[in-house]
């Protein structure tokens, strides 16, 4: 198997953690599109969306999700809203296996608020109602995170997501 494989989903839901884990399983490469777009912007993603505004961000996701090479043994770790815009969950799927960590917005929001780190421009700690907003989000992605080739719910690791697709591929 050469097929690129694609994380999905909300923000903290695991996407880089796992992807890092089953790319080492599979001896594929590992790609966090966030970080890509950092480096070729010579920006955070906070300051992207603070001085150039989403719009732009979005515009620039999807040119660097196109400019990552098909069936080159590469696991990537969207942006949790990458699917959403500019037809990229239609390329995603043309272009690999796609795989939507469904984590709910209770754990999202547990996973934020226990993190050192917040790095997120649409979620933020100090907000009062970041459950709400996450619900929010979430019911407004959800449709084109379950275009998915496999939707894996709840809590997983690197070991589950391999059985799933050794399975998936046994079947053909």
């Amino acid at each position: 198997m050469s097929t690129n494989i694609y994380m999905l989903g909300m923000p903290s839901s695991g996407k880089s953690t796992l992807g890092r884990q089953l790319a080492k399983e599979l001896n594929y490469d590992f790609i966090d599109l966030d970080r890509k777009i950092e480096v070729t912007e010579g920006k955070k993603i906070k300051e992207i969306f603070r001085l150039e505004g989403e719009e732009y961000f979005r515009k620039v996701e999807s040119e660097q999700l196109r400019k990552i090479p098909v069936d080159n043994k590469l696991v990537i770790a969207t942006g949790g809203g990458t699917p959403i815009y500019n037809d990229n969950m239609e390329y995603i799927k043309e272009s690999g296996i796609s795989i939507f960590l469904d984590v709910s917005p209770e754990k999202l929001e547990e996973r934020m608020r226990s993190s050192r780190r917040n790095n997120r421009p649409m979620f933020k700690l100090e907000n009062d109602d970041l459950l709400g907003t996450l619900q929010e989000t979430y019911q407004s992605r959800i449709d084109e995170y379950k275009k998915a080739s496999i939707i894996i719910e709840g809590d997983t690791d690197a070991n589950t997501i391999m059985w799933i697709l050794d399975a998936q591929f046994a079947r053909g």
